[in-house]
């Protein structure tokens, strides 16, 4: 059949003749319309009912599979690392108990106190008080303050300070007050809390 031929069928053709009981008897151009519409819906519907929800749940395995790669590349070096780790671990647990052994005992505090009062008799200050107060409770360790009052040079306070940041106990100034004693102003006096802690492994 002509294009010319097929043209006249298809203007000579009443939509409302349409009989799908006789679609055998359709013009071709027809038949290859209808056709192309029916392909048309089932591909639209697959795809409305079937590929588009496809599309999301790759979506969704995409968003997965980079966060899995980060958390492999995460592990991959811890367990590249993890020897580096472990020695690092090691090295603050040495530490730790080094720092642990700088602090005082219960059964240790009295010789503490001795030792600070030598210190300041022995950078020539007069002492007026080296006295123990409460002990103050912190998360895993105690605080124990010791108030003391001391009078004498600048000089000799000087040396008192840098002699007890040197003992071998762990010991920090705090609150520190100087005045002037006297009315030449060389004598001075001062009044300062001591803090020494104690590790409460056993509370």
């Amino acid at each position: 059949m002509s294009l010319a031929d097929s043209l006249k069928s298809i203007n000579e053709f009443d939509v409302n003749d349409l009989d799908f009981n006789n679609a055998g008897i359709w013009p071709a151009p027809v038949k290859l319309i209808v056709a192309l519409l029916v392909f048309g819906l089932i591909l639209g519907g697959g795809y409305w009912f079937f590929v588009k929800d496809q599309f999301a749940r790759l979506e969704q395995v995409k968003s997965a599979e980079v966060e899995l790669k980060q958390q492999y590349e995460s592990k991959a070096y811890k367990v590249a690392n993890l020897q580096v780790f472990k020695n690092q671990m090691a090295e603050m647990e040495e530490t730790f108990s080094a720092l642990v052994q700088q602090l005082p005992s219960d059964t240790e505090v009295p010789g503490l106190l001795e030792d600070i009062t030598n210190t300041a008799l022995g950078s020539g200050l007069s002492l007026q008080e080296v006295k123990l107060q409460p002990e103050q409770q912190r998360d895993f360790y105690a605080e124990l303050p010791i108030n003391i009052q001391v009078s004498g040079s600048y000089h000799e306070l000087a040396t008192f300070v840098s002699s007890v940041a040197a003992l071998p106990r762990i010991v920090t100034l705090h609150d520190l007050t100087i005045k002037p004693i006297g009315g030449d102003g060389e004598e001075l006096g001062m009044q300062v809390t001591a803090r020494t802690y104690r590790y409460r492994a056993g509370d």
